[in-house]
């Protein structure tokens, strides 16, 4: 398939009030309004193809480029490519989790993440935060520093209610991935999840709302899937 090809499949599948949901949520122009379980369709077709991939997160249409992280190729892709994405990503559905997926799955998802987490721009750091629990996510825990992540944990305790909108939003996030993901830094998650409690977030006027990050690792905890790696951070 090319990119013109996708663009017209796009079209046809996107609507206006889909649309007008994305926009609610933050999203940018140019966009179809294409439902992600369409995206996945289409997807399912294409599998992976790296080329492709790059040509339409290039095209800066908001629905082709979250549909190039799904195609995207975690081994071919390159950090300058995945630096680039980062910065234009333009909305949190794609800075915080398109893009943080396949930067996770990469070879570089931990500097990166490191990185971005050190940024000045909101968007980015939110990136950096976001990619880092979904690096904790697929991880195994010896591949992980444990050392750093508790630094992270603390920093996030200490400014998640002072930090940027979608930043505190990511930092809340990532206390909940090591809690649920980290089985030996459960306790600490929990501990600081419950000091921190809940979290001030503007969500562009809409009805959604900031997981409770305790409540939702003692959910974990009752289902029993404490420190269960995914086998892939894209969903």
């Amino acid at each position: 398939m090319t990119v013109e090809n996708i663009v017209d499949e796009l079209k046809k599948y996107g609507n206006d009030a889909t649309k007008k949901v994305f926009k609610n949520h933050g999203a940018q122009e140019p966009m179809y309004g294409v439902k992600v379980g369409d995206l996945k369709k289409i997807q399912k077709k294409i599998k992976k193809d790296h080329e492709l991939s790059i040509a339409l997160f290039d095209t800066g249409i908001s629905d082709a480029m979250y549909l190039a992280s799904l195609i995207a190729d975690e081994e071919k892709i390159t950090k300058a490519q995945l630096k680039k994405w980062a910065k234009k990503a333009n909305w949190h559905m794609l800075s915080e989790y398109a893009v943080p997926w396949i930067a996770a799955e990469s070879r570089y998802g931990w500097e990166l993440a490191l990185e971005w987490i050190e940024a000045k721009d909101e968007k980015l750091v939110a990136t950096g935060w976001a990619t880092m629990s979904s690096v904790l996510s697929i991880k195994q825990d010896e591949e992980i520093d444990l050392k750093i992540i508790k630094q992270l944990l603390k920093k996030a305790e200490k400014e998640v209610h002072n930090g940027q909108n979608r930043v505190s939003y990511a930092m809340n996030s990532f206390i909940i991935s090591v809690g649920g993901y980290v089985q030996s830094l459960t306790d600490e998650a929990l501990k600081a999840a419950k000091k921190i409690g809940k979290v001030k977030v503007e969500m562009n006027g809409t009805s959604c709302k900031v997981p409770l990050a305790d409540e939702y690792i003692e959910k974990m905890q009752a289902k029993g899937v404490i420190g269960k790696k995914r086998k892939m951070a894209r969903c």
